[in-house]
């Protein structure tokens, strides 16, 4: 979590300002987009069933006072007909609200899922490293489904039970002035124990989203090393790890359910208290009709009456259930939001360069770290000049940097300061897409797609063709096993790349980087699986079939890089020196001892073979 701290001041003023329930909802809508339409159309058809549903109880008291009271039939067929033609309406209109509801918040939970992964595509490494695995796949599943939902019930619900509320209250008030006052007392005594209980649960579920991470992040790292896992057998420790933090969710949920229980006993206090207001108040008009008929209520109007008042109830439990999911997805929004509105660190100039004219490469004076707040940096003064076409090993004991290095030539991270050019350019001056072309990176963890072999290279270049693939498997040395698999080019790998060896993988990763023809071929420990004769094949290949490349190789074995032109020793995130083979034996310590250790560690091993 160290590394979150490293983000510029706008970054986080902006991550400041996204809990403001204003910069919330207009980051949200902006993922609408061509949804707007139906999200419009629901509430309006939303507005006609509400409409003839209030209508409706007026007419029957019409119905009830000139047709039954009245004992006229043609009353009766002109108000049942009119009832029957408002209910057909309402029926489809509640069924076009529905459809349109559907349509607009799957389409709105597609587009945000798809801007998710687009903005996590644009974030570099330092952005990356904000956000967990199992943090990012939460906020593109759960969160975005919680806010799926909230957002059906918003277009339809929310704009359909203040209306009833308002216009039921309305027309009960031409009907009875004093039993309408009883609602104006009931609501703001429901809002104030429903805001309540909103304040106090919505920390909760924040609390309930962050301990999602956390389970996701066990699940995630399970199963990616299960092997491990099986070997050790430490099934028993996964799984109670696992279950710590389920019964963590559980205990959190129950915490907020607890709150949240309250809900419907407040709810129903109104309802029930507001019941029997009104059924005294109008027992006590109907009785005082009789003496005076103008200042009591008829039989129709009581209908009427008792149906709004049931309305304008219901309308508030559809209130109180509306509260309450957005309760929970406003914490569900927060963390979307968080991921929509990170900024980059590392984004285009106004006028980028797009071509890289060689692969000619300078450090001056630079500096890196992963935060701002690190006390010691990552890289410290690193001054290093690396001409075109020359190949380049890099070595150094565990945690020197190495990978830190190279990292930062094709901006997957960048300088904290100093400077550093690729063909004689600053990188922050070249257009992202162009320099990441010229640099083709196989790192330490090779990761292959699920696919076929030839899938998985031609992501070096999508249009190559097949005669191309062969080639590059030819020069990575991973052609000879390919045409051993019954499918040849064919074979379908697995997820990860599970279904090949370390050494089969490593070779296929360093096809693919050169498919893509770069002017800068880096190897992050990228031959550390295979035998010491394929890593030496690979290097001549190198030296015969891409000589204009300049190929920087990572290496723990020296046999890996002694023939480089030029081999830099790192310690502690510095050049200690660097220099050929030769000259590295003379004068650098730290070299010379690596490689008597790992000349005497080979001479034993031929005696032990012997």
């Amino acid at each position: 979590m160290g590394k979150a701290l490293d983000a510029p001041q706008d970054t986080r003023i902006e991550t400041a300002n996204q809990t403001r329930p204003k910069h919330l909802i207009r980051t949200l809508l902006h993922s609408l987009r061509e949804y707007k339409r139906e999200s419009l159309l629901s509430p309006l058809f939303v507005m006609v069933e509400s409409v003839l549903e209030i209508l409706i109880p007026t007419i029957m008291a019409q119905l009830i006072d000139q047709g039954v009271a009245g004992g006229s039939m043609s009353a009766i067929w002109k108000f049942g007909l009119i009832l029957l033609g408002c209910a057909v309406v309402s029926l489809f209109a509640g069924f076009m609200s529905g459809r349109y509801a559907a349509i607009a918040s799957s389409g709105f939970a597609k587009n945000l899922r798809h801007d998710l992964f687009e903005k996590v595509q644009s974030f570099s490494f330092t952005n990356i490293d904000r956000f967990s695995t199992g943090s990012i796949i939460t906020r593109l599943t759960t969160d975005v489904t919680n806010v799926q939902f909230a957002y059906q019930i918003i277009i339809r619900v929310a704009v359909r039970a203040p209306m009833m509320v308002v216009i039921a209250w309305i027309f009960s008030f031409r009907i009875s002035h004093s039993i309408s006052l009883v609602f104006l007392i009931i609501i703001p005594i429901l809002g104030a124990g429903l805001t309540a209980l909103a304040l106090s649960v919505h920390p909760v579920f924040e609390k309930v989203f962050h301990t999602y991470d956390h389970l996701n992040n066990i699940v995630d790292e399970n199963l990616q090393g299960i092997r491990v896992v099986k070997s050790y057998n430490r099934a028993d420790h996964e799984n109670r790890k696992f279950a710590r933090v389920s019964q963590q969710i559980y205990d959190l949920y129950c915490k907020a359910e607890h709150v949240l229980a309250f809900n419907w006993p407040i709810l129903n206090t109104c309802i029930y208290g507001a019941m029997l207001i009104i059924s005294w108040m109008a027992t006590k008009q109907i009785v005082g009709s009789h003496n005076n008929p103008a200042l009591g209520l008829t039989t129709g109007d009581l209908t009427a009456l008792v149906t709004y008042a049931m309305q304008i109830l219901m309308s508030l439990n559809m209130v109180s259930m509306i509260i309450v999911m957005v309760v929970i997805s406003r914490a569900d929004a927060e963390r979307i939001c968080q991921v929509l509105n990170e900024v980059s660190t590392v984004r285009d100039c106004k006028d980028p360069i797009d071509d890289v004219p060689d692969g000619s490469i300078v450090f001056n004076d630079v500096t890196f770290r992963y935060s701002e707040g690190s006390e010691r940096p990552v890289l410290e003064d690193i001054n290093l000049k690396i001409a075109s076409g020359k190949t380049v090993g890099v070595v150094g004991g565990t945690g020197a940097s190495k990978s830190s290095l190279v990292q930062l030539i094709p901006r997957l991270y960048d300088v904290s300061s100093g400077s550093l050019e690729v063909g004689g350019h600053n990188v922050r001056d070249y257009d992202l897409v162009a320099l990441r072309d010229a640099v083709a990176m196989v790192l330490q963890k090779n990761v292959l797609f699920a696919g076929t072999i030839s899938e998985n290279i031609r992501w070096g270049n999508p249009d190559a063709t097949d005669e191309d693939v062969e080639r590059v498997c030819k020069l990575a040395q991973a052609d000879g096993f390919i045409r051993e698999f019954p499918k040849g080019y064919d074979t379908y790998i697995e997820e990860g790349g599970s279904n090949v060896s370390g050494g089969q993988r490593q070779r296929l990763c360093i096809a693919r980087a050169l498919l893509k023809k770069p002017k800068i071929l880096i190897l992050d420990d990228s031959t550390s699986a295979v035998d010491t004769k394929t890593d030496k094949l690979i290097r001549a290949a190198f030296a015969t079939e891409i000589p204009d490349t300049t190929k920087i190789i990572i290496a723990q074995r020296l046999a890996s890089v002694q023939d480089s032109d030029e081999i830099i020793v790192m310690d502690e995130g510095r050049v200690l020196d660097h220099g050929s083979h030769e000259q590295l034996l003379q004068t650098c310590d730290e070299y010379r001892s690596i490689y008597e250790s790992q000349t005497k560690s080979q001479g034993k091993g031929d005696d032990d073979d012997e």
